[in-house]
Protein backbone atom coordinates (compact mmCIF):
# COMPACT_ATOMS: atom_id res chain seq x y z
CA UNK A 1 0.00 0.00 0.00
CA UNK A 2 1.10 3.58 -0.59
CA UNK A 3 2.98 5.29 2.25
CA UNK A 4 3.51 9.03 2.58
CA UNK A 5 6.95 10.30 1.61
CA UNK A 6 8.74 13.40 2.92
CA UNK A 7 6.83 15.66 0.54
CA UNK A 8 3.49 14.30 1.75
CA UNK A 9 4.50 14.71 5.37
CA UNK A 10 5.66 18.30 4.90
CA UNK A 11 2.50 19.12 2.96
CA UNK A 12 0.30 17.78 5.76
CA UNK A 13 2.23 19.58 8.50
CA UNK A 14 1.81 22.91 6.73
CA UNK A 15 -1.85 22.24 6.04
CA UNK A 16 -2.58 21.33 9.67
CA UNK A 17 -0.82 24.39 11.08
CA UNK A 18 -2.77 26.64 8.73
CA UNK A 19 -6.02 25.03 9.85
CA UNK A 20 -4.99 25.26 13.51
CA UNK A 21 -4.72 29.01 13.06
CA UNK A 22 -8.12 29.14 11.34
CA UNK A 23 -9.73 27.18 14.18
CA UNK A 24 -8.19 29.55 16.75
CA UNK A 25 -9.60 32.52 14.88
CA UNK A 26 -13.03 30.89 14.75
CA UNK A 27 -12.98 30.16 18.49
CA UNK A 28 -11.90 33.74 19.27
CA UNK A 29 -14.69 35.16 17.15
CA UNK A 30 -12.33 36.66 14.58
CA UNK A 31 -14.02 34.43 11.99
CA UNK A 32 -17.78 34.00 11.78
CA UNK A 33 -19.21 30.54 11.15
CA UNK A 34 -20.06 31.61 7.61
CA UNK A 35 -16.47 32.74 7.01
CA UNK A 36 -15.11 29.59 8.63
CA UNK A 37 -17.34 27.22 6.66
CA UNK A 38 -15.28 26.97 3.41
CA UNK A 39 -12.08 26.64 5.44
CA UNK A 40 -13.34 23.76 7.58
CA UNK A 41 -14.89 21.97 4.59
CA UNK A 42 -11.48 21.92 2.91
CA UNK A 43 -10.32 19.93 5.94
CA UNK A 44 -13.21 17.48 6.18
CA UNK A 45 -15.09 19.22 9.00
CA UNK A 46 -18.88 19.47 8.87
CA UNK A 47 -21.30 21.13 11.26
CA UNK A 48 -23.90 18.43 11.85
CA UNK A 49 -27.16 18.42 13.74
CA UNK A 50 -25.63 18.39 17.22
CA UNK A 51 -21.88 18.87 16.81
CA UNK A 52 -19.01 19.14 14.38
CA UNK A 53 -18.18 15.98 12.45
CA UNK A 54 -14.79 15.02 11.04
CA UNK A 55 -14.68 12.82 7.95
CA UNK A 56 -11.33 11.07 7.52
CA UNK A 57 -10.22 9.79 4.11
CA UNK A 58 -9.36 6.14 3.67
CA UNK A 59 -8.19 6.25 0.04
CA UNK A 60 -9.58 3.34 -1.98
CA UNK A 61 -10.57 1.76 1.35
CA UNK A 62 -7.09 0.47 2.21
CA UNK A 63 -5.41 0.89 5.60
CA UNK A 64 -2.90 -0.93 7.79
CA UNK A 65 -3.02 -1.99 11.41
CA UNK A 66 -1.23 1.11 12.70
CA UNK A 67 -3.77 3.33 10.95
CA UNK A 68 -6.73 1.35 12.28
CA UNK A 69 -5.25 1.48 15.76
CA UNK A 70 -4.84 5.25 15.46
CA UNK A 71 -8.51 5.57 14.47
CA UNK A 72 -9.36 3.64 17.63
CA UNK A 73 -7.20 5.99 19.71
CA UNK A 74 -8.94 9.03 18.21
CA UNK A 75 -12.38 7.55 18.90
CA UNK A 76 -11.42 6.93 22.51
CA UNK A 77 -9.55 10.15 23.25
CA UNK A 78 -11.45 12.76 21.29
CA UNK A 79 -14.87 11.26 20.47
CA UNK A 80 -17.34 8.94 22.20
CA UNK A 81 -15.51 5.66 21.77
CA UNK A 82 -16.59 4.70 18.25
CA UNK A 83 -16.31 5.63 14.60
CA UNK A 84 -18.70 5.29 11.68
CA UNK A 85 -17.46 3.69 8.42
CA UNK A 86 -19.27 5.12 5.41
CA UNK A 87 -20.43 3.99 1.98
CA UNK A 88 -17.53 5.90 0.41
CA UNK A 89 -14.81 4.02 2.31
CA UNK A 90 -14.23 6.84 4.81
CA UNK A 91 -14.67 7.01 8.58
CA UNK A 92 -16.58 9.72 10.40
CA UNK A 93 -16.19 10.91 13.96
CA UNK A 94 -19.47 12.47 15.03
CA UNK A 95 -18.60 14.22 18.31
CA UNK A 96 -15.17 15.91 18.22
CA UNK A 97 -14.75 19.33 19.82
CA UNK A 98 -13.67 21.94 17.29
CA UNK A 99 -10.65 22.94 19.36
CA UNK A 100 -9.43 19.32 19.28
CA UNK A 101 -9.67 18.76 15.53
CA UNK A 102 -6.18 20.14 14.67
CA UNK A 103 -4.70 17.70 17.19
CA UNK A 104 -6.73 14.88 15.63
CA UNK A 105 -5.42 15.81 12.19
CA UNK A 106 -1.89 15.83 13.56
CA UNK A 107 -2.40 12.36 15.05
CA UNK A 108 -3.71 11.14 11.69
CA UNK A 109 -0.76 12.62 9.81
CA UNK A 110 1.65 10.64 11.99
CA UNK A 111 0.29 7.44 10.42
CA UNK A 112 -0.14 8.80 6.89
CA UNK A 113 -3.81 9.79 7.03
CA UNK A 114 -5.74 13.02 6.54
CA UNK A 115 -9.18 14.52 5.93
CA UNK A 116 -8.39 16.54 2.82
CA UNK A 117 -11.07 16.63 0.11
CA UNK A 118 -13.53 14.53 2.04
CA UNK A 119 -15.87 17.49 1.61
CA UNK A 120 -16.24 20.55 -0.57
CA UNK A 121 -16.79 21.00 -4.30
CA UNK A 122 -13.69 19.12 -5.37
CA UNK A 123 -12.61 15.61 -6.35
CA UNK A 124 -13.54 13.58 -3.29
CA UNK A 125 -11.88 10.45 -1.89
CA UNK A 126 -11.24 8.09 -4.84
CA UNK A 127 -12.87 4.74 -4.09
CA UNK A 128 -12.13 1.26 -5.40
CA UNK A 129 -13.10 -2.38 -5.22
CA UNK A 130 -12.61 -3.49 -1.59
CA UNK A 131 -11.32 -6.86 -2.85
CA UNK A 132 -8.57 -5.20 -4.88
CA UNK A 133 -5.37 -7.20 -5.16
CA UNK A 134 -7.03 -10.34 -3.79
CA UNK A 135 -10.06 -11.16 -5.93
CA UNK A 136 -9.79 -14.20 -8.16
CA UNK A 137 -11.56 -12.47 -11.07
CA UNK A 138 -9.39 -9.35 -11.10
CA UNK A 139 -7.81 -8.12 -14.33
CA UNK A 140 -5.55 -5.71 -12.51
CA UNK A 141 -5.35 -4.13 -9.06
CA UNK A 142 -7.27 -0.83 -9.39
CA UNK A 143 -5.56 0.85 -6.43
CA UNK A 144 -2.50 2.18 -8.31
CA UNK A 145 -4.96 3.91 -10.64
CA UNK A 146 -6.86 5.32 -7.65
CA UNK A 147 -3.62 6.46 -6.00
CA UNK A 148 -2.46 8.18 -9.19
CA UNK A 149 -5.78 10.02 -9.34
CA UNK A 150 -5.52 10.90 -5.66
CA UNK A 151 -2.09 12.44 -6.03
CA UNK A 152 -3.07 14.31 -9.18
CA UNK A 153 -6.34 15.70 -7.79
CA UNK A 154 -5.22 16.67 -4.27
CA UNK A 155 -5.19 20.46 -4.02
CA UNK A 156 -5.49 20.71 -7.82
CA UNK A 157 -5.77 24.49 -8.36
CA UNK A 158 -8.11 24.27 -11.35
CA UNK A 159 -10.53 21.82 -9.76
CA UNK A 160 -10.63 22.97 -6.13
CA UNK A 161 -13.92 24.85 -6.61
CA UNK A 162 -16.00 22.84 -9.05
CA UNK A 163 -19.72 23.48 -9.55
CA UNK A 164 -20.36 20.63 -7.09
CA UNK A 165 -18.61 17.69 -5.45
CA UNK A 166 -17.08 15.14 -7.80
CA UNK A 167 -16.69 11.41 -7.14
CA UNK A 168 -14.54 8.83 -8.95
CA UNK A 169 -14.61 5.04 -8.48
CA UNK A 170 -12.32 2.38 -9.97
CA UNK A 171 -12.99 -1.33 -10.46
CA UNK A 172 -10.36 -3.81 -11.60
CA UNK A 173 -12.61 -6.78 -12.37
CA UNK A 174 -15.50 -7.69 -14.69
CA UNK A 175 -17.73 -7.82 -11.62
CA UNK A 176 -18.18 -4.24 -10.48
CA UNK A 177 -17.81 -4.10 -6.69
CA UNK A 178 -17.16 -0.34 -6.64
CA UNK A 179 -20.59 0.89 -7.89
CA UNK A 180 -18.80 2.74 -10.69
CA UNK A 181 -21.96 3.62 -12.63
CA UNK A 182 -23.24 5.63 -9.65
CA UNK A 183 -20.22 7.97 -9.75
CA UNK A 184 -19.40 11.14 -11.67
CA UNK A 185 -16.62 9.15 -13.33
CA UNK A 186 -16.52 5.38 -13.22
CA UNK A 187 -13.46 3.45 -14.42
CA UNK A 188 -13.74 -0.29 -15.10
CA UNK A 189 -10.58 -2.16 -16.02
CA UNK A 190 -10.95 -4.09 -19.29
CA UNK A 191 -8.65 -5.47 -21.99
CA UNK A 192 -8.47 -4.45 -25.63
CA UNK A 193 -8.36 -6.82 -28.59
CA UNK A 194 -4.71 -7.72 -28.02
CA UNK A 195 -5.03 -8.16 -24.26
CA UNK A 196 -3.69 -4.80 -23.11
CA UNK A 197 -5.40 -3.42 -19.97
CA UNK A 198 -7.22 -0.12 -20.09
CA UNK A 199 -10.45 1.46 -18.90
CA UNK A 200 -14.08 1.61 -19.86
CA UNK A 201 -15.00 5.14 -18.80
CA UNK A 202 -18.50 6.07 -17.69
CA UNK A 203 -19.66 9.54 -16.75
CA UNK A 204 -22.66 11.22 -15.17
CA UNK A 205 -23.68 8.62 -12.62
CA UNK A 206 -25.11 9.63 -9.29
CA UNK A 207 -27.95 9.06 -6.88
CA UNK A 208 -29.52 11.80 -4.75
CA UNK A 209 -32.66 13.70 -5.75
CA UNK A 210 -32.03 12.93 -9.44
CA UNK A 211 -30.70 9.37 -9.67
CA UNK A 212 -28.88 8.70 -12.94
CA UNK A 213 -27.05 5.63 -14.23
CA UNK A 214 -23.65 6.62 -15.61
CA UNK A 215 -23.22 6.33 -19.38
CA UNK A 216 -20.16 5.03 -21.21
CA UNK A 217 -18.28 7.94 -22.69
CA UNK A 218 -15.19 5.94 -23.81
CA UNK A 219 -15.30 2.23 -24.61
CA UNK A 220 -11.57 1.81 -24.15
CA UNK A 221 -9.01 4.24 -22.75
CA UNK A 222 -5.33 3.22 -22.69
CA UNK A 223 -3.85 3.40 -19.20
CA UNK A 224 -1.27 5.98 -20.26
CA UNK A 225 -4.04 8.40 -21.24
CA UNK A 226 -5.89 8.26 -17.93
CA UNK A 227 -4.99 11.66 -16.49
CA UNK A 228 -5.45 13.76 -19.66
CA UNK A 229 -8.82 12.13 -20.31
CA UNK A 230 -10.05 12.62 -16.74
CA UNK A 231 -8.75 16.19 -16.90
CA UNK A 232 -10.70 16.72 -20.12
CA UNK A 233 -13.92 15.55 -18.44
CA UNK A 234 -13.35 17.76 -15.41
CA UNK A 235 -12.43 20.79 -17.54
CA UNK A 236 -15.62 20.50 -19.62
CA UNK A 237 -17.66 20.08 -16.45
CA UNK A 238 -15.93 22.97 -14.70
CA UNK A 239 -16.62 25.28 -17.65
CA UNK A 240 -20.22 24.28 -18.31
CA UNK A 241 -21.59 22.81 -15.07
CA UNK A 242 -24.38 24.88 -13.56
CA UNK A 243 -23.56 27.12 -10.63
CA UNK A 244 -26.94 28.83 -10.36
CA UNK A 245 -28.65 25.90 -8.63
CA UNK A 246 -26.75 23.42 -6.46
CA UNK A 247 -29.44 20.80 -7.05
CA UNK A 248 -28.62 20.93 -10.78
CA UNK A 249 -24.87 21.37 -10.51
CA UNK A 250 -23.62 17.78 -10.81
CA UNK A 251 -22.16 16.50 -14.07
CA UNK A 252 -25.12 14.14 -14.39
CA UNK A 253 -27.37 17.18 -15.00
CA UNK A 254 -24.96 18.50 -17.61
CA UNK A 255 -25.12 15.09 -19.30
CA UNK A 256 -28.92 15.00 -19.14
CA UNK A 257 -29.26 18.54 -20.50
CA UNK A 258 -26.74 18.16 -23.33
CA UNK A 259 -26.98 14.43 -24.00
CA UNK A 260 -24.16 11.92 -23.81
CA UNK A 261 -23.17 12.37 -27.46
CA UNK A 262 -22.72 16.12 -27.15
CA UNK A 263 -20.83 15.73 -23.88
CA UNK A 264 -18.61 13.07 -25.46
CA UNK A 265 -17.84 15.37 -28.38
CA UNK A 266 -16.74 18.18 -26.06
CA UNK A 267 -14.64 15.88 -23.90
CA UNK A 268 -12.98 14.25 -26.90
CA UNK A 269 -12.22 17.66 -28.40
CA UNK A 270 -10.57 18.81 -25.16
CA UNK A 271 -8.70 15.52 -24.90
CA UNK A 272 -7.47 15.83 -28.50
CA UNK A 273 -6.33 19.39 -27.81
CA UNK A 274 -4.26 18.17 -24.87
CA UNK A 275 -2.78 15.26 -26.79
CA UNK A 276 -1.78 17.59 -29.67
CA UNK A 277 -0.13 20.14 -27.38
CA UNK A 278 3.52 20.88 -28.05
CA UNK A 279 5.55 18.40 -26.04
CA UNK A 280 2.49 16.26 -25.34
CA UNK A 281 -0.04 16.46 -22.52
CA UNK A 282 1.26 18.16 -19.40
CA UNK A 283 -0.45 15.58 -17.19
CA UNK A 284 1.09 12.41 -18.62
CA UNK A 285 2.98 11.20 -15.52
CA UNK A 286 6.63 10.23 -15.53
CA UNK A 287 6.81 6.43 -16.00
CA UNK A 288 9.11 6.31 -12.98
CA UNK A 289 6.35 7.85 -10.85
CA UNK A 290 3.82 5.31 -12.11
CA UNK A 291 6.28 2.47 -11.49
CA UNK A 292 6.88 3.70 -7.93
CA UNK A 293 3.14 3.82 -7.24
CA UNK A 294 2.60 0.36 -8.71
CA UNK A 295 5.45 -1.04 -6.62
CA UNK A 296 3.73 0.22 -3.48
CA UNK A 297 0.86 -2.16 -4.23
CA UNK A 298 2.94 -5.27 -4.86
CA UNK A 299 1.00 -8.30 -3.61
CA UNK A 300 2.08 -9.79 -0.28
CA UNK A 301 4.33 -12.88 -0.37
CA UNK A 302 1.58 -15.50 -0.22
CA UNK A 303 2.67 -19.12 -0.58
CA UNK A 304 0.18 -21.14 -2.66
CA UNK A 305 -1.13 -24.20 -0.85
CA UNK A 306 -0.17 -27.58 -2.27
CA UNK A 307 -2.60 -29.64 -0.21
CA UNK A 308 -5.92 -29.42 1.63
CA UNK A 309 -6.46 -26.89 4.40
CA UNK A 310 -6.94 -29.44 7.15
CA UNK A 311 -7.56 -27.08 10.09
CA UNK A 312 -10.12 -25.17 8.07
CA UNK A 313 -11.96 -28.29 6.87
CA UNK A 314 -11.94 -29.83 10.35
CA UNK A 315 -13.45 -26.68 11.85
CA UNK A 316 -16.15 -26.58 9.18
CA UNK A 317 -17.12 -30.18 9.90
CA UNK A 318 -17.16 -29.80 13.67
CA UNK A 319 -18.50 -26.25 14.20
CA UNK A 320 -21.77 -25.28 12.45
CA UNK A 321 -21.39 -21.65 13.57
CA UNK A 322 -17.98 -21.42 11.92
CA UNK A 323 -19.31 -23.19 8.83
CA UNK A 324 -22.18 -20.71 8.52
CA UNK A 325 -19.76 -17.79 8.84
CA UNK A 326 -17.43 -19.15 6.16
CA UNK A 327 -20.38 -19.82 3.86
CA UNK A 328 -21.45 -16.15 3.93
CA UNK A 329 -18.45 -14.04 4.93
CA UNK A 330 -15.52 -15.79 3.22
CA UNK A 331 -14.67 -15.46 -0.48
CA UNK A 332 -12.09 -17.22 -2.69
CA UNK A 333 -8.66 -15.64 -2.97
CA UNK A 334 -6.60 -15.57 -6.14
CA UNK A 335 -3.87 -17.59 -4.36
CA UNK A 336 -4.80 -21.21 -3.51
CA UNK A 337 -5.02 -21.91 0.21
CA UNK A 338 -6.02 -18.34 1.04
CA UNK A 339 -9.28 -16.46 1.44
CA UNK A 340 -10.87 -13.03 1.81
CA UNK A 341 -12.79 -12.61 5.07
CA UNK A 342 -15.50 -9.99 5.51
CA UNK A 343 -16.20 -8.71 9.01
CA UNK A 344 -19.70 -7.24 8.97
CA UNK A 345 -20.35 -4.30 11.25
CA UNK A 346 -24.00 -5.36 11.33
CA UNK A 347 -24.62 -7.45 14.46
CA UNK A 348 -28.38 -7.67 15.17
CA UNK A 349 -29.49 -4.32 16.60
CA UNK A 350 -26.20 -2.56 15.78
CA UNK A 351 -25.93 0.77 13.97
CA UNK A 352 -24.60 -0.15 10.49
CA UNK A 353 -20.98 0.83 9.97
CA UNK A 354 -20.23 1.67 13.60
CA UNK A 355 -17.20 0.11 15.29
CA UNK A 356 -16.02 0.71 18.83
CA UNK A 357 -12.44 1.58 19.68
CA UNK A 358 -12.02 -1.90 21.15
CA UNK A 359 -13.33 -3.53 17.96
CA UNK A 360 -11.03 -1.41 15.79
CA UNK A 361 -8.06 -2.56 17.85
CA UNK A 362 -9.16 -6.18 17.50
CA UNK A 363 -9.35 -5.75 13.72
CA UNK A 364 -5.93 -4.10 13.70
CA UNK A 365 -4.44 -7.04 15.61
CA UNK A 366 -6.06 -9.57 13.27
CA UNK A 367 -4.71 -7.73 10.23
CA UNK A 368 -1.20 -7.63 11.69
CA UNK A 369 -1.21 -11.29 12.70
CA UNK A 370 -3.17 -12.91 9.88
CA UNK A 371 -3.69 -10.56 6.88
CA UNK A 372 -0.25 -9.18 6.01
CA UNK A 373 -1.09 -5.96 7.85
CA UNK A 374 -3.90 -4.96 5.48
CA UNK A 375 -7.55 -4.08 6.02
CA UNK A 376 -10.16 -2.75 3.64
CA UNK A 377 -13.29 -0.68 4.15
CA UNK A 378 -16.09 -1.66 1.77
CA UNK A 379 -18.80 0.59 0.38
CA UNK A 380 -21.16 -1.77 2.21
CA UNK A 381 -19.83 -0.39 5.53
CA UNK A 382 -17.92 -3.54 6.44
CA UNK A 383 -14.26 -4.36 7.08
CA UNK A 384 -12.33 -6.88 4.99
CA UNK A 385 -9.27 -8.96 5.85
CA UNK A 386 -8.03 -9.49 2.28
CA UNK A 387 -5.17 -11.98 2.59
CA UNK A 388 -5.74 -14.75 5.14
CA UNK A 389 -4.73 -18.41 5.11
CA UNK A 390 -7.66 -20.82 5.12
CA UNK A 391 -6.12 -22.61 8.07
CA UNK A 392 -6.05 -19.35 10.07
CA UNK A 393 -9.79 -18.74 9.67
CA UNK A 394 -10.80 -20.80 12.76
CA UNK A 395 -8.52 -18.67 14.97
CA UNK A 396 -9.75 -15.44 13.34
CA UNK A 397 -13.37 -16.46 13.82
CA UNK A 398 -12.79 -17.30 17.48
CA UNK A 399 -11.41 -13.80 18.13
CA UNK A 400 -14.25 -12.16 16.21
CA UNK A 401 -16.85 -14.10 18.22
CA UNK A 402 -15.39 -12.85 21.51
CA UNK A 403 -15.78 -9.25 20.37
CA UNK A 404 -19.20 -9.29 18.69
CA UNK A 405 -17.78 -9.21 15.17
CA UNK A 406 -18.59 -12.70 13.88
CA UNK A 407 -22.09 -12.11 12.53
CA UNK A 408 -22.59 -14.39 9.53
CA UNK A 409 -24.67 -12.10 7.34
CA UNK A 410 -22.47 -10.65 4.56
CA UNK A 411 -24.76 -9.97 1.60
CA UNK A 412 -27.84 -11.18 3.48
CA UNK A 413 -30.86 -9.32 4.82
CA UNK A 414 -29.11 -8.40 8.06
CA UNK A 415 -26.26 -6.69 6.20
CA UNK A 416 -28.15 -3.40 5.98
CA UNK A 417 -26.53 -0.23 4.64
CA UNK A 418 -27.71 2.97 6.31
CA UNK A 419 -26.64 6.59 6.45
CA UNK A 420 -26.48 8.36 9.86
CA UNK A 421 -29.87 9.95 9.18
CA UNK A 422 -31.67 12.34 11.50
CA UNK A 423 -29.80 11.07 14.55
CA UNK A 424 -26.77 13.04 13.35
CA UNK A 425 -27.14 14.71 9.97
CA UNK A 426 -28.36 18.27 9.57
CA UNK A 427 -29.67 17.49 6.07
CA UNK A 428 -31.67 14.40 7.03
CA UNK A 429 -35.46 14.39 7.12
CA UNK A 430 -35.92 11.02 8.85
CA UNK A 431 -34.01 8.51 10.95
CA UNK A 432 -32.17 5.65 9.27
CA UNK A 433 -30.36 3.90 12.09
CA UNK A 434 -33.42 2.81 14.14
CA UNK A 435 -35.02 1.28 11.04
CA UNK A 436 -31.81 -0.61 10.23
CA UNK A 437 -31.50 -1.78 13.83
CA UNK A 438 -35.06 -3.09 13.89
CA UNK A 439 -34.57 -4.95 10.60
CA UNK A 440 -31.43 -6.50 12.05
CA UNK A 441 -33.29 -7.64 15.15
CA UNK A 442 -36.38 -8.89 13.31
CA UNK A 443 -34.31 -11.01 10.89
CA UNK A 444 -31.56 -12.02 13.33
CA UNK A 445 -32.14 -15.77 12.96
CA UNK A 446 -29.16 -17.03 10.88
CA UNK A 447 -31.18 -19.87 9.33
CA UNK A 448 -33.89 -17.44 8.21
CA UNK A 449 -31.28 -15.13 6.68
CA UNK A 450 -29.72 -17.99 4.74
CA UNK A 451 -33.16 -19.17 3.60
CA UNK A 452 -33.92 -15.69 2.24
CA UNK A 453 -30.57 -15.60 0.45
CA UNK A 454 -28.84 -12.64 -1.14
CA UNK A 455 -30.53 -9.40 -0.16
CA UNK A 456 -29.33 -5.80 -0.21
CA UNK A 457 -31.39 -3.45 1.95
CA UNK A 458 -30.19 0.15 1.77
CA UNK A 459 -31.64 3.03 3.79
CA UNK A 460 -31.30 6.80 3.30
CA UNK A 461 -32.59 9.44 5.67
CA UNK A 462 -33.11 12.04 2.95
CA UNK A 463 -33.11 12.48 -0.82
CA UNK A 464 -29.33 12.95 -0.89
CA UNK A 465 -29.22 9.12 -0.84
CA UNK A 466 -26.03 8.58 1.18
CA UNK A 467 -27.43 5.14 2.02
CA UNK A 468 -27.63 4.27 -1.72
CA UNK A 469 -31.30 3.29 -1.41
CA UNK A 470 -31.85 3.67 -5.16
CA UNK A 471 -29.66 0.63 -5.85
CA UNK A 472 -30.86 -1.60 -3.03
CA UNK A 473 -32.71 -4.82 -3.71
CA UNK A 474 -35.07 -3.18 -1.24
CA UNK A 475 -34.48 0.54 -0.86
CA UNK A 476 -35.91 2.66 1.93
CA UNK A 477 -36.04 6.46 1.73
CA UNK A 478 -37.00 8.43 4.81
CA UNK A 479 -38.79 11.73 4.30
CA UNK A 480 -40.79 14.15 6.43
CA UNK A 481 -44.50 14.48 5.69
CA UNK A 482 -46.88 16.57 7.77
CA UNK A 483 -44.47 16.50 10.69
CA UNK A 484 -44.03 12.71 10.65
CA UNK A 485 -41.30 10.47 9.35
CA UNK A 486 -42.50 8.69 6.22
CA UNK A 487 -40.62 5.96 4.38
CA UNK A 488 -40.88 5.16 0.68
CA UNK A 489 -39.91 1.67 -0.49
CA UNK A 490 -38.23 0.93 -3.82
CA UNK A 491 -37.68 -2.53 -5.29
CA UNK A 492 -35.35 -4.06 -7.86
CA UNK A 493 -32.21 -1.95 -7.52
CA UNK A 494 -28.82 -3.43 -8.32
CA UNK A 495 -25.44 -1.88 -7.46
CA UNK A 496 -23.33 -4.15 -9.70
CA UNK A 497 -21.96 -3.84 -13.22
CA UNK A 498 -25.53 -3.74 -14.57
CA UNK A 499 -26.47 -0.91 -12.24
CA UNK A 500 -30.24 -0.61 -11.99
CA UNK A 501 -32.33 1.95 -10.14
CA UNK A 502 -35.12 0.57 -7.99
CA UNK A 503 -38.76 1.31 -8.73
CA UNK A 504 -40.91 3.05 -6.15
CA UNK A 505 -43.55 0.63 -4.92
CA UNK A 506 -46.17 3.20 -3.92
CA UNK A 507 -47.16 5.40 -0.97
CA UNK A 508 -44.84 5.65 2.01
CA UNK A 509 -45.13 4.07 5.45
CA UNK A 510 -44.91 5.53 8.93
CA UNK A 511 -41.82 4.49 10.88
CA UNK A 512 -43.56 1.78 12.90
CA UNK A 513 -44.99 0.22 9.72
CA UNK A 514 -41.71 -0.17 7.80
CA UNK A 515 -40.41 -3.42 9.25
CA UNK A 516 -43.81 -5.18 9.09
CA UNK A 517 -43.95 -4.09 5.43
CA UNK A 518 -40.52 -5.65 4.84
CA UNK A 519 -41.74 -8.83 6.50
CA UNK A 520 -44.70 -8.99 4.11
CA UNK A 521 -42.35 -8.53 1.16
CA UNK A 522 -40.11 -11.34 2.35
CA UNK A 523 -43.03 -13.72 2.95
CA UNK A 524 -44.33 -13.02 -0.54
CA UNK A 525 -40.91 -13.63 -2.04
CA UNK A 526 -40.47 -16.95 -0.24
CA UNK A 527 -43.88 -18.08 -1.53
CA UNK A 528 -43.38 -16.81 -5.09
CA UNK A 529 -39.80 -17.75 -5.89
CA UNK A 530 -39.22 -20.64 -8.26
CA UNK A 531 -36.85 -22.33 -5.81
CA UNK A 532 -34.25 -21.63 -3.12
CA UNK A 533 -31.71 -20.69 -5.77
CA UNK A 534 -33.80 -17.79 -7.13
CA UNK A 535 -32.82 -14.55 -5.42
CA UNK A 536 -35.25 -11.79 -4.53
CA UNK A 537 -33.85 -9.65 -7.35
CA UNK A 538 -34.25 -12.46 -9.88
CA UNK A 539 -37.80 -13.15 -8.70
CA UNK A 540 -38.64 -9.47 -8.93
CA UNK A 541 -37.30 -9.27 -12.47
CA UNK A 542 -39.27 -12.35 -13.46
CA UNK A 543 -42.57 -11.39 -11.80
CA UNK A 544 -42.53 -7.62 -11.89
CA UNK A 545 -43.80 -5.20 -9.27
CA UNK A 546 -47.45 -6.32 -9.04
CA UNK A 547 -47.25 -9.29 -6.61
CA UNK A 548 -44.84 -7.47 -4.33
CA UNK A 549 -46.93 -4.32 -4.32
CA UNK A 550 -49.93 -6.44 -3.38
CA UNK A 551 -47.96 -7.91 -0.50
CA UNK A 552 -46.90 -4.47 0.66
CA UNK A 553 -50.28 -2.78 0.57
CA UNK A 554 -53.07 -5.28 0.05
CA UNK A 555 -56.37 -3.82 1.16
CA UNK A 556 -54.62 -1.14 3.25
CA UNK A 557 -53.25 0.90 0.34
CA UNK A 558 -55.89 3.57 0.69
CA UNK A 559 -54.78 4.33 4.24
CA UNK A 560 -51.39 5.64 3.14
CA UNK A 561 -50.83 9.17 1.96
CA UNK A 562 -49.59 9.37 -1.62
Amino acid sequence: MYRHDEFDQAFLRARIERFRDQVARRLSGALTEEEFRPLRLQNGVYLQLHAYMLRVAIPYGTLNSAQMRRLADIAERWDRGYGHFTTRQNIQFNWPRLQDIPDILEALAEVGMHAIQTSGNCVRNVTADHLAGAAADEIEDPRPTAELLRQWSTDHPEFAFLPRKFKIAVSGAPRDRAVTRAHDIGLRMIRDGVGQPGYEVSVGGGLGRTPVVGQVIRDFLPKAHLLPYVEAILRVYNLHGRRDNKHKARIKILMLERGIEALRAEVEAEFARQMAAEGGPAVIPDPAVVARIEAAFAPPPLVPATGPAEAYETARRSDPVFRAWTDTNVLPHRVPGHAIATVTLKAPGAAPGDATAEQMRVLADLARCFSHDELRVSHEQNIVLPHVRLDDLPAIHAVLRRHGLATANAGLIGDVIACPGLDYCALATARSIPIAQEIGRRFADPELQRAIGEMRIKISGCINACGHHHVGTIGILGLEKAGRENYQITLGGDHGENLTLGERAGPGFDAEEVVPAIERLIRAYLELRSGPEESFLAAYRRLGMAPFKAALYGATEGRHAA
